[in-house]
């Protein structure tokens, strides 16, 4: 009787206990370690296996919620519908502007916190939607024809750390226990392309290059920026794949302190057993065994459901998958995911900030100071606002894709250069014709219109008959039908009808195409996810299991008043911006007649030319000469467009270029023929009204180049050669173009009484100042930079680096002193041992508008000082 009393009430303590045991994560007067540790010690295998994967089912009976962990928001929160959209990644560097990357991070870390909480009120927690964010990219764009080098920060490891951390703490949020997001800095370690190769390369670094160029930057960004993740890269370093390489992790954790967790680069632990990448294992299990040994806690990919077998079958113990969940759930921690409500303050971020009217001004402020000066002949610029007849012409001048770039959101208003002009100059004759085509074999496309599609071969009715379902699989009897005159959708977050929910449905349109104009036409489509286009009933496009939407197109004949059966598939799952459009480019031999028409006319013409975010991207299918895999294979102009603006020159006109572009372009011709160009990039929402506002005098330019723009690829050594003898300014020995750092401005800037010491211990920061004059009549800012060489390094340093930059507004005919502090660990050079030293000897520090090398440059005086360092050479740690 006794024991069967007890016996129950033993039950009763023990559920009691478990329960308290399942609310200890809750529980706020312990630990987010402590927190983390409870959580993992009820887990099942299967359990902990299912959180180291990017989308984390949720686990009910542990009160942990499902989480995707992939989430973009490289220069906006991307892909997750309207959002501010700011200058790509190249051209925010080119601001010099640490106060403006921490103000524009911030932005964007606001709106992405608003977001997740309506998607998560609403019941979303799939990709694009959660509080953990893959960005920024700091490789080192060390080779102009790699074509993700937009991404970036440029080519300096100084400017690329400093930059990257002032993104990342804008990014995290200055709370002492929740992060506002977090931060993933990528791609660990030494990778710049080529694209083609990324899943087999292996990188073999000198040790002088992976201390003076590959990793700084990485360190800094881990101990000044506090970065939380790291995201390991597709190829291999020193003979191993980066997310299986034990030596990475242990650099980042054991010597630099990295306290967060490593997430793969997407299905790059795949890499590791397939045969055509870098076949390192034979299985699936063995991949993934060894990329949690090397320390890679979360797989973007479907690589890691296999560690339940692989624990079963010895490859891994279950106490090593412990480690990788305490710390992907501590991240979450820390991020208040658990947090009772109202405990995490950015909770209280309204969704108004979302596309708010001080992120649109900031967008454009951004682009103002993206702005580069690379020519202005006789002062051609600005442009006088009484002009009457304006002719622009290029195909870059209306296309809302080169303001976006890559890893972008959707602004709600965007302004294109053509635009901004016309709103700049609302009473003057502005004519607009592209002129030719971005590159021979890049189709121009536009809508196809409804007067040559049919909703059958009788061709009696215009339109494409459309069917819309209320599921994303085109199953059962169509919602809604309807005659769509033609198919040039962007939806949004407004769905086609109000019952279908926009991130969940589907639609098809059936009909014919018949021309007038027998020819070649690029038939073509862009939507979210999902597409097919059938042609004559032969399947010709098929896109599916995409993130961002991106034009796919064929060639197809078609002959005069022939009817040709034509059918679109569209799919919308689970993202926030619903778009389908039908395109196509016809046959126009007119295009350059078009352009010179308009420019005999006009008394300025301005070209918006460059490339675009169709030929330069990440692991990209591009049918176009000179691009292959998203990478460039030379870095000039494409011909079509240096052919058209050499015909124009002969009319004698005033000309103005405008380069919208990623990356370095050598514009040899354009540099020697026209009076004034400037490098635009890929310019953000408000790019078409910060470039007007330049052009026009509105705005008074101060971006620097933050990479060198060379004469030819001739000039560098092989794309897939990691040494860096030859590349970047800090290692070119030719003539560059533009020069790192170079840049010009409407005002005039002078340097004079420059101070410093005249000898330093080795160890000893340099305090530096510099007088700086506006002697115009422009109020302007002037980007003052420093570098610092040492003769007796040798040939494996740097023949100069950055080590202090500042941008300052100065007014017209101000004079204002300023101050460096140079830190020992900048002054360093690699020894034959392998160790950081600031060396005993001669130290050359300039300071000024440009490097010291660019004394040719009137504009961009230089001022140099010999500094001794005197003593015996210290080392400056790991």
């Amino acid at each position: 009787m006794i024991l069967n009393k007890i016996f129950p009430f033993c039950i009763f303590l023990t559920l009691l206990s478990c329960s308290q045991d399942v609310k200890k994560h809750e529980n706020m007067n312990l630990s987010f370690e402590e927190r983390a540790e409870n959580l993992v010690s009820q887990m099942t295998l299967a359990e902990k296996v299912s959180q180291m994967s990017y989308e984390s089912p949720a686990i009910d009976r542990l009160e942990i919620p499902e989480h995707n962990w992939w989430n973009e928001c490289l220069h906006g929160v991307a892909r997750a519908g309207v959002a501010t959209v700011f200058p790509q990644a190249i051209g925010m560097a080119a601001m010099w502007d640490r106060e403006q990357m921490f103000e524009v991070a911030n932005a964007i870390s606001d709106e992405a916190r608003a977001k997740h909480h309506q998607f998560a009120e609403n019941g979303k927690r799939g990709i694009y939607q959660g509080l953990t964010f893959w960005t920024p990219n700091v490789n080192i764009f060390r080779d102009p024809r790699w074509g993700r080098g937009m991404e970036t920060y440029g080519e300096d490891p100084y400017l690329t750390g400093e930059l990257g951390v002032q993104f990342i703490k804008g990014l995290q949020g200055d709370d002492d226990t929740y992060y506002k997001v977090i931060a993933t800095a990528k791609h660990f370690v030494v990778h710049s392309g080529p694209e083609a190769e990324r899943h087999s390369f292996n990188a073999t670094p000198s040790q002088y290059d992976m201390l003076n160029t590959y990793s700084p930057h990485f360190k800094k960004v881990i101990q000044e920026g506090g970065v939380y993740s790291v995201m390991c890269a597709y190829n291999s370093y020193n003979g191993l794949p980066c997310c299986g390489n034990k030596s990475l992790s242990n650099l980042l954790r054991e010597e630099w302190g990295f306290k967060g967790y490593i997430v793969s680069d997407c299905w790059a632990i795949n890499d590791f057993y397939m045969p055509d990448a870098h076949a390192v294992t034979s299985s699936q299990q063995e991949a993934a065994a060894m990329a949690v040994k090397a320390g890679t806690d979360l797989n973007c990919g479907n690589s890691y459901p296999s560690l339940v077998e692989a624990v079963k079958n010895g490859l891994i113990s279950e106490a090593e998958l412990d480690i990788s969940v305490k710390r992907l759930l501590l991240a979450r921690l820390k991020l208040g995911l658990f947090a009772p409500k109202g405990a995490v303050k950015y909770e209280k971020i309204s969704y108004d900030v979302v596309d708010s009217e001080m992120h649109r001004l900031l967008a454009l402020q951004t682009a103002r100071k993206s702005m580069v000066l690379l020519k202005n002949e006789n002062k051609l610029l600005p442009l006088n606002k009484s002009i009457q007849k304006v002719a622009v012409i290029g195909s870059n001048a209306n296309d809302l894709e080169v303001l976006l770039g890559n890893y972008n959101g959707y602004p709600s208003a965007p302004v294109t250069p053509l635009e901004g002009i016309k709103q700049k100059l609302p009473n003057a004759e502005v004519k607009y014709a592209v002129g030719c085509k971005l590159a021979e074999g890049l189709p121009i496309f536009e809508a196809i219109p409804a007067s040559v599609l049919f909703t059958d071969e009788t061709c009696k009715t215009n339109g494409l008959s459309a069917e819309y379902f209320n599921n994303k699989e085109l199953k059962g009897e169509a919602s809604h039908t309807r005659i769509d005159s033609n198919v040039d959708f962007i939806w949004g977050t407004t769905p086609p009808f109000e019952d279908l929910a926009y991130d969940q449905f589907s639609a098809r349109w059936k009909g014919v195409i018949k021309v007038e104009e027998s020819g070649d036409y690029a038939l073509g489509g862009e939507g979210f996810l999902g597409i097919k286009i059938f042609f004559q009933d032969s399947l010709l496009i098929s896109r599916s299991e995409v993130h961002h939407p991106h034009k796919e197109y064929e060639y197809v004949h078609l002959e005069a008043n022939k009817p040709y059966s034509i059918q679109l598939e569209y799919i919308q799952d689970n993202t926030e911006h619903a778009m389908m459009r039908l395109l196509w480019e016809k046959p126009n031999s007119n295009l350059a007649d078009e352009a010179i028409a308009i420019a005999k006319e006009a008394e300025v013409v301005i070209f918006c030319m460059g490339i675009s975010p169709l030929l330069e991207g990440e692991e990209m299918k591009v049918k176009v000469d000179g691009f292959a895999h998203g990478d460039r294979l030379n870095i000039k102009l494409p011909a079509t467009q240096t052919a058209l603006m050499k015909e124009i020159k002969k009319l004698g006109k005033p000309m103005v270029l405008v380069l919208l572009n990623g990356s370095a372009l050598a514009v040899n011709w354009e540099n020697e023929n026209i009076p004034a160009i400037v490098e635009a990039w890929y310019p953000g929402q408000a790019g078409g009204t910060a470039i007007a506002d330049v052009l026009f005098g509105d705005y008074n330019p101060a971006g620097r180049l933050p990479l060198t723009f060379y004469k030819s690829v001739d000039d560098i050594p092989a794309f897939s050669d990691y040494d860096m003898k030859g590349k970047t300014y800090r290692y070119f020995e030719g003539e560059a173009l533009y020069d790192f750092g170079f840049g010009l401005s409407y005002s005039d800037f002078t340097y004079s009484n420059l101070k410093a010491p005249d000898h330093i211990a080795p160890g000893d920061c340099v305090e530096i100042s510099v007088d700086v004059t506006n002697n115009s009549k422009i109020d302007g800012e002037e980007v003052i930079q420093c570098y610092a060489s040492n003769p007796q390094a040798g040939g494996v340093n740097p023949n100069r680096s950055l080590v202090e930059f500042q941008r300052v507004m100065i007014k017209a005919g101000e004079s204002k002193t300023i101050h460096f502090t140079i830190e020992a660990s900048q002054l360093t050079i690699v020894d034959n041992q392998f160790k950081e030293m600031v060396m005993a000897g001669e130290l050359k520090i300039s300071l000024g508008g440009a490097q010291p090398n660019l004394q040719r440059i009137k504009e961009r005086k230089v001022l140099t000082k010999n500094i001794l360092v005197e003593g015996s050479a210290c080392e400056m740690g790991k």
